[in-house]
């Protein structure tokens, strides 16, 4: 039987509630997965068909080891998404690569354009941590100027109101095939915490957001297993990029009865 390691973090608190429903989904797919830590020194990475990165949401405060660990594994056996993915897109300056529309985004404390309301973000970040919204210019150039004295870049963005009334929509794509998209509950609405992430409905995506996640897989030429597109409407209502998942993202697998089969048959085919 084809054995899959399915990679998370020291999780005491079991956040991640799609962990059974994947290994499960797995296991119909005949892939007999496992549930391992990324940092646990006594894995054999080497004895699995495929490594899988999934919750590993401790990362953050770790990229370097992290990533060299990503590219240690993958001298052994395939990983999914590879290292080369990983290392691009836990950065998001990849954001000033992608050639594709992206919600404006200014990358110093200098010179801040003149918004209404602005979100302060470091370029290496997970669940809106060391983030935060405001309407004061003068704040956001200060939270900036601490990311960027502590040796981050900022990412300073205009806070879009249509992320309240339309929602952000995240499509999701495994092996490059649409599953399922849904909308997000905002994260830096007032009263609201990181864990409301996992708030959505589902949703089918427009045309236009399509066609540009879309392209935004053709601009990718690695193996991707699992993609997370965020988009969000401008004032205008052209659909922008805001995110790029293809790292840790929760895959909303609980809003779409078919969403884990469909990951493990992208899986099936990818080995």
């Amino acid at each position: 039987m084809t054995t899959c390691a399915y990679v998370t973090f020291d999780d005491k608190d079991d956040h991640d509630d799609e962990r059974e429903l994947v290994l499960a989904a797995w296991k119909e797919e005949g892939v007999d997965g496992r549930a391992e830590r990324w940092d646990d020194p006594a894995a054999d990475w080497a004895a699995y068909d495929a490594v899988v990165v999934r919750s590993v949401w401790d990362y953050v405060s770790r990229r370097d080891e992290f990533l060299a660990w990503a590219r240690r594994v993958e001298e052994h056996t395939k990983l999914l998404n590879p290292a080369s993915v990983l290392a691009d897109n836990t950065d998001k300056t990849y954001l000033r690569r992608l050639g594709l529309p992206v919600v404006p985004t200014h990358w110093s404390a200098e010179n801040l354009p003149d918004w209404q309301e602005y979100v302060v973000k470091p370029a290496i970040s997970a669940g809106a941590r060391d983030t935060i919204r405001t309407t004061d210019r003068a704040a956001a150039a200060a939270h900036a100027a601490l990311l960027e004295a502590s040796g981050r870049t900022p990412m300073v963005q205009p806070y879009l109101d249509m992320v309240e009334s339309e929602g952000e929509t995240s499509l999701l794509y495994f092996n490059r095939r649409f599953s399922h998209a849904v909308r997000r509950t905002p994260m830096l609405t007032p009263g609201k915490s990181g864990a409301d992430h996992v708030r959505a409905q589902l949703r089918t995506p427009d045309p236009d957001q399509v066609e540009l996640a879309e392209k935004v897989l053709a601009a990718i030429p690695q193996a991707l297993l699992y993609a997370r597109i965020d988009l969000v409407r401008l004032p205008d209502g052209t659909p922008v990029v805001i995110e790029l998942e293809l790292t840790e993202p929760y895959l909303f697998l609980r809003y779409e009865p078919q969403a884990p089969g469909n990951l493990a048959r992208a899986l099936r085919e990818l080995l």
